[in-house]
């Protein structure tokens, strides 16, 4: 279907993108608590190899996806959004029963490289939500996606590690069959959201490479600067994935069982904002404003995270860490309004190379703050630095914010000069 989505089916697309997104989601969460001792299975069991190899999989990962984004973006503004979007479902599937029939490290790794590649509803998803959301709506639109993320990395994990004590390739199975049904729930239900004569006369090589991406954003300065806020906001993010396992483990105690019940009761908290709390907040504050208490909210929770003593403090700092999720929907709907919906994948190409970026440089830095401020060298024992350093990222991205964030009105006219 090539035709503009008009209203009465406009809400069913948003459930599409919304089931897409948390499918996949939920497929990489199966894999998240088997693919380390699977990676610890094929090098014989070395546990010192294996997180050598862990870290390799996840800078490759964010590498590959950080070149790949852009061409991903571009082919959804040439070619429409629904065969990029359907194309992934079917890679993903078919590559997670490549991993799952991998007979050596080294064919894993390859599997991770398809998977890096394919997995492009992300972007095209937020390009989706932008040719089918009025403005005003998108940042509640953005919200929904949010709380997709939260509820696959409450269930995702739960479910892999139960099949995965079975058997480690069990969830690489399940994932495969959550991937090909939303392949095939798509093909019959998700309607196309960019008209034909709004896409790309043709492939725009210059705007496809990462760099030639991120310099197509300093034609709008005012996604040029939201984009370095959404870089920090993710560069934030990877302390998570990087320390807060040890770091939980060193302070609190709390072992695999203790951070696995956090980690729900964080989802939770992320789904109840992104549902119920963000377009309300919009409504009310407006998107600028809201971006700025996110960010107030998420440097606060760092703060309270990185100096909390005991386990009971740490957990009195999620709900306020919570509200932070109001700054990436709220970021993302202004961005969508400096551009036309020809440009809209390439944006988002272009956001998804930076989240990427994010990610080949935080594991490092976070993991080496965490290793020299615990260390018997270390300059003062502060097992919270890395939670503190994110904390003065955001503080930056705050500032940035204040400086490039426009009101809705302002911004609005934007897209049609675009």
């Amino acid at each position: 279907m090539n035709a503009p989505i008009v209203p009465q089916v406009r809400k069913a697309a948003l459930i599409f993108i919304f089931i897409t997104v948390l499918i996949d989601i939920l497929s990489f969460g199966l894999i998240i608590p088997v693919l380390p001792h699977l990676v610890q299975q094929f090098v014989g069991g070395d546990i010192s190899v294996a997180s050598i190899w862990v870290g390799v999989f996840g800078t490759m990962f964010a590498l590959i996806q950080f070149v790949t984004a852009p061409i991903q973006g571009t082919l959804s503004d040439r070619f429409g959004r629904r065969p990029v979007i359907l194309l992934s479902c079917l890679g993903l599937g078919l590559d997670f029963i490549f991993m799952a029939l991998a007979p050596s490290l080294a064919w894993l790794f390859v599997g991770r490289v398809i998977s890096a590649i394919t997995s492009a509803s992300f972007t095209t998803a937020n390009a989706y939500i932008a040719d089918v959301t009025p403005p005003d709506k998108r940042a509640q639109a953005f919200g929904m996606i949010g709380a997709a993320f939260g509820l696959g990395f409450i269930v995702g994990p739960v479910i892999g590690g139960w099949l995965g004590g079975i058997d480690l390739r069990y969830p690489f199975w399940g994932a495969a069959i959550l991937a090909l049904c939303n392949f095939a729930y798509g093909w019959f239900v998700l309607p196309e959201s960019l008209p034909r004569e709004k896409r790309t006369p043709s492939f725009d090589w210059a705007h496809a490479n990462p760099l030639g991406s991120l310099m197509m954003l300093k034609r709008y300065p005012q996604v040029f600067g939201l984009a370095a806020v959404i870089l920090l906001v993710n560069l934030a993010h990877y302390v998570y994935p990087s320390v807060f396992v040890l770091y939980a483990d060193y302070r609190y105690g709390w072992g695999p069982q203790a951070v696995g019940w956090v980690l729900a009761v964080v989802g939770v908290f992320s789904v109840i904002v992104n549902v119920v709390v963000v377009k309300r907040v919009v409504a009310a504050c407006g998107e600028r404003r809201t971006l700025l208490i996110g960010l107030l909210c998420g440097t606060a929770g760092f703060a309270i995270y990185g100096l909390a003593p005991t386990g009971a403090w740490f957990l009195a700092g999620v709900p306020v860490m919570a509200l932070w999720a109001l700054s990436m929907p709220a970021s993302q709907a202004l961005v969508t309004r400096q551009v036309g919906a020809d440009a809209q994948g390439r944006v988002q190409g272009a956001l998804t190379s930076l989240v990427s970026l994010a990610g080949i440089v935080g594991p490092a830095l976070y993991t080496g703050v965490f290793s020299m401020f615990i260390g018997p060298r270390a300059p003062a024992h502060a097992p919270g630095a890395p939670f503190l350093l994110a904390c003065t990222m955001l503080v930056a991205a705050g500032l940035v914010a204040w400086r490039f964030a426009r009101t809705p009105a302002a911004a609005h006219a934007a897209p049609d000069a675009a």
